[in-house]
């Protein structure tokens, strides 16, 4: 989700070479963008979301330690996933506001998401813990709409939704409440949480094909009518 920094990306400033005070050129315009360019992958957006990546081995063994069933192990599990949703917030934010977006975290970024939400289920399932059908319509949701992008992007990207957003929230609080070994009226309370999050991931992948399929449609239509007065 990050990029270059906007100390470096406007007002036409001219790049220097490390440790110099500023009043010297970089030889070579290219290579001293490319260094800019290239120290912009260590900001602070970008950072958060390898912290997430690492953060996805960590969990599944925290998960699976002592067969997946000690409290205690559970809870540290937990904590790591909390981490990771609230990361995925905070560089999303910091990218937005300080114009850190990067090509790295473009791709980097959804791969955390789905990495750490799909270990989480996956590991759910294996334990028995959670039916496999619903890692199974979560997970198809999230592969599908990713195929999706690739499909329109070069017609336009739709932009997330109210409900993608409740999607999100309701997945991550339901799959946290499933990580911790929780029992009584709150293992009652996470399955319903679990079934909203569930009508929220096909309502809300149904609505992304819909939106799809007319902004390819917008998208062919206009290309046409270009190549008609083109003529």
């Amino acid at each position: 989700m990050t990029g270059v920094p906007a100390s470096a990306a406007g007002g036409g400033a001219t790049p220097v070479p490390a440790g110099g005070n500023g009043s010297k050129q970089a030889p070579g315009g290219k290579l001293g963008a490319a260094a800019v360019n290239q120290a912009s992958l260590w900001n602070i957006a970008n950072l958060l979301t390898m912290m997430r990546l690492v953060l996805v081995p960590g969990f599944v063994l925290l998960l699976l330690q002592d067969g997946g069933f000690d409290p205690v192990w559970r809870a540290w599990a937990w904590a790591a996933f909390a981490v990771a949703m609230i990361t995925d917030v905070f560089d999303g934010h910091l990218a937005r506001t300080y114009n850190l977006v990067t090509d790295f975290g473009k791709i980097a970024d959804p791969i955390a998401d789905k990495a750490i939400m799909g270990a989480a289920l996956i590991c759910l399932s294996a334990l028995g813990d959670l039916p496999w059908w619903v890692t199974g319509v979560i997970l198809f949701r999230e592969l599908g709409i990713t195929l999706m992008r690739f499909w329109v992007i070069r017609h336009g990207v739709i932009p997330a939704s109210r409900g993608g957003k409740m999607k999100t929230l309701a997945q991550g609080v339901a799959v946290g409440m499933y990580v911790l070994a929780l029992t009584g009226p709150l293992a009652t309370l996470r399955f319903w949480v679990m079934a909203v999050a569930v009508a929220l991931t096909v309502i809300t992948g149904l609505d992304y094909v819909r939106q799809a399929v007319v902004l390819r449609r917008q998208g062919l239509a206009a290309e046409r009518a270009a190549a008609e007065s083109a003529r």
